[in-house]
């Protein structure tokens, strides 16, 4: 088969002055200085062959920068941006509980895309500068006691009490309403999401009541019969 040949390059004055200036530049991308001298050296005459052996490049990365150039002067040296996204997926993802396959399922059946995958529609996703689905959280310790109160649970958590290590048949049971499950209201208000920036609750809240949960009762009517521990602990006010 015969070997097509490489694409002449003659760059203006002004375009080699800029080719030159990114080609050594000491703050240029990498990326766009191996492309301004794959351009150079073609502008020489040079083959692809030749210019690949000299920058390090492949050979098609080398025919393809040098023919970007050729057809388009200096912006065919920059990136082509991505496609965006039809805007119904970006109003769907803002919805909670939606996945990149169910968006792309969701797409399909919809006749936003005739074909669209998974992965395509979470780097659209990830590719934009608002995503309300992402939040940060964060809490102050206000209670002057904290660390004594803390240090209680997390001896349970190493399996001592009163500091003194738990035995063979005994058992720690903690219990908590079900959760989320609760009247709450922020102590603070939540900063909304904008461009390259999550949205930022703050965790602090106002507990407005709460449903205790059927099944952590039966865990206390089903365990301690089980175990037939002796019981003690501590009790006291939130």
């Amino acid at each position: 088969m015969p070997v097509a040949p490489a694409r002449p390059v003659a760059p203006t004055a002004a375009e080699r002055k800029r080719l030159k200036k990114m080609a050594y530049g000491h703050k240029t991308e990498h990326r766009l200085r191996l492309r301004a001298q794959v351009v150079l050296h073609a502008a020489r005459g040079r083959s692809n062959a030749r210019v690949a052996r000299e920058t390090g490049l492949h050979l098609d990365t080398v025919r393809t920068w040098r023919g970007r150039f050729a057809e388009q002067g200096l912006p065919g040296l920059s990136d082509r941006r991505a496609p965006r996204p039809p805007a119904r997926i970006h109003r769907a993802a803002n919805r909670p509980g939606h996945r990149a396959g169910n968006l792309a399922r969701e797409a399909m059946e919809r006749g936003i895309a005739t074909f669209v995958s998974a992965s395509t529609v979470r780097r659209w996703l990830a590719q934009d500068a608002i995503k309300p689905w992402q939040h940060r959280s964060w809490i102050f310790i206000t209670d002057p006691d904290f660390r004594v109160k803390a240090e209680r649970i997390l001896d349970l958590y190493a399996r001592t009490f009163d500091g003194e290590p738990l035995g063979a048949d005994e058992y720690v049971i903690s219990a908590d309403e079900k959760t989320s499950i609760q009247a709450r209201c922020r102590c603070h208000p939540t900063l909304a999401p904008g461009q390259a920036r999550a949205m930022r609750a703050n965790h602090t809240y106002g507990r407005g009541g709460a449903l205790a949960g059927p099944g952590i009762v039966l865990a206390y009517v089903a365990g301690i019969p089980s175990v037939r521990a002796g019981g003690r602990g501590h009790a006291g006010e939130r």
